[in-house]
């Protein structure tokens, strides 16, 4: 445990460049403490002390606005930056690092038994915001748009974008920069296809009507 903590914090100063020194991050820092508090709880619901982990987990959420269900799996270095509104339920599974923002959620439809909720590979960003509705998989090295709302499987090596969310990108080739701001837009893209569409139309429809005035 103690040395997942210390990977914890090791992916921090990583990947936050606002974090400057291992006390800042213990003290100040919700997402660390939202994980500290899961993997404690988490060896409680393994040995079926279900009550005292939902305690730790409910009193951690109350703290830090992370709510994290002590059945879900979580693998090495994970990284939820800000936090605020994170929500992750009970049959969720988080692979190796992974990062994740404030106001995302992994949750269910409310239909499903059993396996609900969404299993996220390895090496996975998903953007401030987002949602990732039942259960279905997000593969490695993908990433997650702002925003987004997840309702299907989303490849290897893909980014997803809008509600609902489409694959954008799929090259093939891991994805080695976790950047939740330059993102492809598929939305402005149809948009900007519909304008030069309508252009063309409305050309078409001038030079028809100057044709029937010179006949």
């Amino acid at each position: 445990m103690f040395e997942l903590y210390k990977e914890d914090l090791a992916t921090i100063k990583d990947r936050d460049p606002a974090a400057r020194s291992s006390l800042e991050i213990v003290l100040c820092y919700p997402g660390f403490k939202a994980v500290r508090a899961y993997r404690r709880a988490h060896k409680h619901f393994l040995k079926g002390h279900f009550l005292r982990a939902r305690l730790i987990s409910q009193r951690c959420a109350y703290k830090t606005g992370i709510e994290i269900h002590p059945g879900a799996t979580i693998g090495k270095r994970f990284f939820i930056d800000h936090g605020h509104g994170v929500v992750i339920g009970e049959t969720t599974e988080i692979g190796d690092d992974v990062t994740i923002y404030q106001g995302v959620t992994l949750g269910g439809t409310g239909k499903e038994c059993g396996k609900r909720h969404p299993t996220i590979g390895n090496n996975v960003m998903i953007g401030a915001g987002a949602k990732l509705l039942g259960s279905f998989k997000v593969g490695d090295n993908t990433r997650i748009a702002a925003g987004s709302v997840v309702l299907s499987s989303v490849p290897a090596n893909s980014t997803a974008v809008g509600s609902p969310a489409r694959v954008v990108r799929n090259n093939g080739h891991s994805v080695l920069e976790l950047d939740q701001v330059h993102i492809p837009d598929p939305v402005s893209r149809e948009l900007r296809k519909l304008h030069k569409k309508i252009d063309r139309l409305e050309k078409e429809l001038k030079t028809s009507k100057e044709h029937q005035k010179e006949e």
